[in-house]
């Protein structure tokens, strides 16, 4: 009930409700089924690759599908932005150049880091469909209820390896999750979606430290050569900042586990 004279305020968006209809902005995207690792017609594909026990009660068929949601992906959104707001700075007289010559050396500038992250979502399919993951998932899992400490620690690695979080995420995510259906605390498993969470959480401290980020940022203020010292400047903070984190995740595991989202 609300009080009279409030009126509950409209929608902040033009269209369909998503609360309410769940294809709400849904873009076209390209799916199709990876050649080799499947059987049988087009219309009745079989997975070749499954999941067995022990990471999964019984053997499920593990389909490898590739998906491009190019319209809605975040960087095509950045992209559409960025010629938003080219058309309007060219009505007001910006020269047509000016477009290209900023988004070329923007080209050459992630041109490293597209490759890095090209490479690792590469290795991150292999480990998956291979059992790589499963494997260290079962081997990680013997941390037992010291796990979700551990998870800060992975992340904070992954990133230190990759200089993404987001390539930390796809590589050590499903290992993180598998290793939660491992562990059992209080009679129930130990929830993935912690456990996935503070894999991020935890990447972003290691972001202070990895060598790709810190050449990005000493070649942004002139001070290329001195990563080492930048190094040394924030590598206390980093272990300081991913044991935090994995402590927090504790507290969230045996004090307060209702603060945890759950899924499905």
């Amino acid at each position: 009930m609300r009080p009279a004279g409030i009126q509950a305020l409209p929608n902040p968006w033009i269209g369909p409700n998503p609360t309410v209809d769940a294809g709400a902005f849904k873009f076209p995207f390209w799916r199709f089924q990876w050649p080799g690792s499947y059987s049988g017609t087009s219309a009745k594909p079989k997975a070749l690759i499954s999941q067995e026990p022990t990471i999964v009660t019984k053997s499920t068929p593990y389909p490898v599908t590739f998906t491009w949601d190019f319209l809605a992906a975040a960087g095509s959104l950045v992209l559409f932005a960025s010629i938003v707001a080219f058309i309007v700075m060219a009505i007001r007289g910006a020269p047509l150049g000016l477009f290209f010559t900023t988004y070329g050396r923007t080209l050459r500038q992630l041109a490293l880091p597209i490759m890095t992250i090209a490479f690792i979502l590469g290795i991150a399919a292999v480990m998956n469909f291979s059992g790589m993951t499963s494997t260290l998932a079962l081997l990680m899992a013997k941390a037992g209820g010291f796990f979700p400490f551990f998870s800060a620690v992975i992340g904070a690695l992954g990133v230190f390896l990759t200089g993404s979080d987001t390539a930390s995420n796809t590589l050590f995510g499903p290992m993180q999750a598998h290793t939660a259906q491992q562990i059992v605390i209080g009679g129930h498993h130990l929830n993935p979606v912690l456990t996935a969470g503070t894999n991020s959480s935890g990447g972003v401290m290691g972001k202070m430290i990895s060598p790709q980020n810190l050449s990005v940022g000493a070649a942004g203020v002139n001070r290329v050569g001195s990563e080492g010292e930048i190094f040394r400047r924030t590598i206390g903070y980093s272990l300081i900042l991913t044991a935090a984190v994995g402590i927090v995740a504790m507290i969230e595991v045996y004090l307060i586990p209702g603060i945890i989202p759950t899924f499905g």
